[in-house]
């Protein structure tokens, strides 16, 4: 048994670039590739804070493409589950050359853009793409989570400023 499972949690570098390949039963392919970038933040052994962010290419087929095509942007916080692959390729002069990239198998929107408002929109497993109401914070919430219902305001209730 093998297991071949990414999970990232960080902000776009860069707004996704698409393409469309020819060929499938539908005609043409749609991919979209970004980069993503994770930080993580610790003390050193002079108690000095560091931070190191790591930069992962990611790979979009099909209707997550589509999804990166029309809401993720330059600097959004989002989840992503995928698969790494690594391939091979010939730069200009002929040199072989290997990448490494995360092929996107889910996607979540998180949080928001600086001057913007909330994104409104989760994509959860590749075969359904339910849309969900994204959540506030920074953290990522569980990709089933039940839909929130609004009830009647309660007067002077303490419990009517709790976020859920």
């Amino acid at each position: 048994m093998s297991v071949n499972k990414v999970i990232l949690v960080g902000n776009v570098g860069r707004d996704p670039e698409v393409r469309y390949l020819e060929g499938g039963q539908q005609g043409q392919t749609k991919v979209a590739t970004f980069t993503l970038a994770t930080s993580e933040r610790y003390k050193d052994r002079s108690g000095e804070l560091r931070e190191n962010t790591e930069w992962h290419n990611i790979v979009a087929w099909r209707q997550p493409a589509d999804v990166c095509e029309r809401f993720v942007k330059k600097g959004m916080q989002i989840y992503i589950e995928g698969k790494l692959r690594t391939r091979s390729y010939s730069d200009a002069s002929g040199v072989k050359k290997y990448t490494t990239e995360v092929v996107v198998d889910t996607l979540q929107l998180l949080g928001k853009r600086e001057g913007e408002a909330p994104s409104q929109g989760g994509y959860g497993q590749p075969s359904g793409y339910q849309q969900s109401a994204a959540p506030q914070a920074a953290a990522p919430k569980p990709a089933f989570q039940a839909p929130v219902q609004n009830p009647a305001p309660a007067e002077d209730s303490p419990s009517d400023d709790l976020p859920f």
